[in-house]
């Protein structure tokens, strides 16, 4: 299964027309930070705490699959769309039909040599956003409802 790769204008309009979820799958700091307005949290990866790396979160899959079904319609993104170019291959590998990478992220991603943007993020492009957790978006909730003992 290939991972469709999408601009953030794109994703929004998917977002809103189309009834796609936005995973957001930053770490909880940076999604509480500020993320795409409707976005859910799952991260893939989170900080360990003794190290102070980040590492990938073995829990990933088994939240997204106690929350998404494997028709749902998911947009992922991160802060530039790395990790979650990443999310969406662990995704379709794990049978998810209808998966799509948003480019550019939430910060959007600029050439390290020149500075030049490469792929706009959704905050420069004046995208809807908000902060902090909702009742139902938030990784410690969709955590609960995958049935995962809160540490």
């Amino acid at each position: 299964m290939s991972v469709k790769h999408v601009g953030v204008q794109e994703a929004q309009r998917l977002q809103v027309e189309d009834g796609y979820t936005y995973v957001d799958v930053r770490s909880v700091p940076e999604y509480q930070n500020g993320h795409p307005k409707g976005a859910q949290n799952v991260p893939l990866l989170l900080l360990n705490s003794e190290t102070k790396q980040m590492q990938p979160n073995p829990e990933f899959l088994v939240v997204m699959q106690a929350n998404y079904p494997t028709d749902a319609k998911l947009l992922v993104g991160c802060q530039v769309g790395g990790r979650s170019s990443r999310a969406a291959q662990v995704l379709a590998e794990a049978g998810y039909e209808t998966v799509v990478n948003v480019k550019g992220g939430f910060g959007g991603y600029r050439n390290p040599a020149t500075g030049e943007i490469v792929d706009e993020g959704w905050a420069p492009a004046g995208l809807p956003v908000e902060d902090g957790d909702s009742d139902d978006s938030g990784y410690k909730v969709l955590r609960q409802k995958a049935n995962i003992a809160t540490a």
